[in-house]
């Protein structure tokens, strides 16, 4: 797919714990065509103030509509810094940081919807709103942007912004009309233990 694009894209990336970005970043160094990645990510901006700053200062985390990136310490970015070995310069040349509010998330899940006919997830919208800054401020350049869950599994989020329902998939819905099932369990690890083991057959 890159390859179609004719010219290396930026590609931005949702992070929460740069899982995903670090996995870029390798995929960069042995050979993928990628002129930058952006780090997109919510209020929990501990590393877009790194890429401003200079410094890393992990904090507590912060509660947002984009629940899988509220993480204030994220443990992949000393994977990021390895890669660059600490030098700041380096990975300012391959990473872009930005963040963005609540609000800022919802508004563009309203207006992508609106505009496009195309249904963000929170997640999505933050990568969506980070290529937006990107190819802002690099004009000859094309991207893609990454999204990471279905619009339906932040319905609470999504159905206001858009102003009508969002439908589950299929397979989703048939799996919550199953019948739950749940176990009580000891908190030991020798109860786990029993319970994953393979029974012996009879």
């Amino acid at each position: 797919m890159l390859a179609r694009l004719g010219t290396d894209p930026i590609i931005s990336v949702p992070s929460g714990n740069f899982g995903n970005l670090t996995a870029g970043l390798i995929a960069k160094r042995i050979g993928l065509p990628v002129r930058r990645f952006v780090a997109a990510t919510n209020v929990n901006d501990v590393v877009p103030a790194y890429l401003r700053s200079g410094v890393y200062e992990p904090r507590p985390s912060v509660r947002t509509v984009a629940n899988a990136m509220d993480v204030g310490a994220p443990s992949n970015f000393e994977r990021m810094r390895a890669l660059y070995d600490d030098d700041i310069d380096r990975m300012r040349q391959d990473v872009m940081g930005a963040a963005y509010t609540d609000e800022q998330v919802i508004g563009a899940i309203g207006r992508m919807h609106k505009e496009n006919g195309y249904l963000l997830d929170p997640h999505g919208a933050i990568a969506w709103l980070g290529l937006q800054e990107a190819l802002g401020a690099d004009r000859d350049a094309v991207g893609v942007f990454l999204a990471t869950a279905h619009p339906a599994k932040f319905r609470e989020v999504v159905e206001p912004a858009i102003g009508a329902p969002v439908a589950l998939p299929s397979a989703l819905a048939e799996a919550l009309a199953r019948p739950r099932h749940s176990i009580r369990l000891a908190a030991s690890y020798p109860a786990l233990l029993d319970l994953v083991r393979p029974q012996p057959k009879a």
